[in-house]
This record gives C-alpha cells, structure tokens and sequence, in this order.
C-alpha cells in the first residue's frame, strides 16, 4: 500500500541566539523543511533575519509556542536529539540511533514528525527526551560532542533529504491514538503480573523506544494488541478463578 511521504516540523525549544535562529531558517529552505516551531525563543531581531538570507518566510510563517508540551500536541512522531548518550542497554531514555539510521527507518513512518533540539547551553532536559519516540545522535569525537544548533539541523536535515528523495512507501504505520493504545495495553500488561513497582517507569520507556524504532505498521500494531488484550484476559479469568 502507497502512503504520503511523513512531514518534518523542526522544533526549537528555548532557543537563545536569534542568529541561529536564522541559520536553522536558511537550512531548512536548502532541504526543502519549511515549518518551525518555536518554543519560548529569544526575540526575532534583525540579526535573525539577516542570518536566514533568503529563508526569511519560514521565520515569518514559524509558530510560537508557550510551552513544550503545547508544542508538541499535535505531533505523530517525536524526536529528540541530544549529543549525550547512555552506553547501557538497560538505560532508555539516552539510548540513541545513529542519524543513518533513523534517517532510513522514518520513511516508514507516515503523519506529522517533530524533530526537537534543545537549548544551546543545555540541549534538552529528561522529560523532553522522555516524551519522543526515538532519540538520534550525531558522531562527533569524544574531545568536544556537541555542534552549533544550526549545524546539527544541518547534519539531521541533509540525511533526511538524501533518504526522501528515493523512498517507496509499501505499508500504512500507525499514527499516535495506536501508539496510545499499544502503550496503555503494555502498562496494563505490567499491572497485571504485579511487575515490580521500581521498574516500571524504566520498562515502560524500553518499551516505548523498541517501538520507536520499529516503527510497527497497522497490522503489527494489531497483531501486539491481540496478543496483549488474549494475554491480559487470560491473566485477569485466572485471578477470579
């Protein structure tokens, strides 16, 4: 089954430079991005404007938001970057996949895909990174990991145009009530076997990243539920017996 290509929406929270502000414009008009959040900015000045050279109507058509969460409302998919990872498998929440990789796998995907990037001192914090879907990582040598703001939606924005322009969509992926409803399903499953309370935050986030990264179509997505809602059925008729 063919799907429309998903579309990208760069999200700037809490950006502090309007200069960058400006690059993060003038690079998404060269990979052909032309949405931008903007979640709590510094103002828009002259500087921002001259830095976004030809790419001054993506700053005039960028939404402003008050808060992260407002921004992140209507998403089908998010993002988070940061250049600080976890070397841990049993660590989720900075658990990352390479640009390359996440660059192939979100063709998949179809709807509305939020890329976030944090703050230029700060990145994002943890309960940022812990509302996206997939965090991704950019290489960088260990002596100095983290880029310019504008250079890292440079590196994200450039990958992502080279795996757009020859993808072949063969399947329909869920959108985030599915996503809702498999996340619920699996938390209910935990409730159910009396996981431990201790663990549960940390397993529910696994889980939310391993589906992240699969990106399930409709009839994974179904195949999980069925799955899910037999096994929690049975679970719940042997407690009553």
């Amino acid at each position: 089954m063919t799907t429309t290509a998903p579309t990208f929406i760069v999200i700037l929270i809490e950006p502090k430079y309007s200069g960058n502000i400006g690059a993060v414009a003038r690079t998404m008009m060269n990979f052909n991005i032309h949405q931008l959040y903007l979640v709590n900015p510094c103002p828009l000045d002259d500087e921002c404007y001259a830095r976004a050279k030809h790419a001054t109507k993506i700053l005039d058509n960028a939404t402003i938001f008050p808060t992260f969460q407002d921004a992140i409302k209507t998403l089908d998919y998010i993002v988070a970057t940061s250049s600080i990872q976890y070397i841990s498998d049993k660590k989720h929440l900075r658990n990352p996949l390479t640009v390359e990789e996440f660059s192939e796998k979100i063709q998949e995907a179809h709807g509305t895909i939020g890329l976030l990037f944090g703050r230029e001192d700060y990145g994002l914090f943890n309960e940022e990174i812990a509302a996206a879907d997939i965090m991704i990582k950019i290489p960088t040598d260990p002596t100095y990991l983290s880029l310019n703001l504008s250079h890292s939606v440079a590196v994200i924005l450039y990958s992502l145009y080279l795996h757009q322009k020859n993808v072949i969509k063969k399947r329909r992926t869920i959108g985030p009530t599915e996503k809702q409803q498999l996340h619920s399903f699996f938390t209910q499953l935990l409730e159910e076997i009396n996981y431990p309370k201790h663990k549960k935050d940390n397993t529910e986030l696994l889980f939310k990243r391993l589906m992240g990264r699969a990106i399930p179509s409709t009839w994974e997505y179904h195949t999980l539920m069925g799955v899910f809602s037999k096994t929690i059925e049975k679970l719940r008729n042997n407690k009553k017996s």
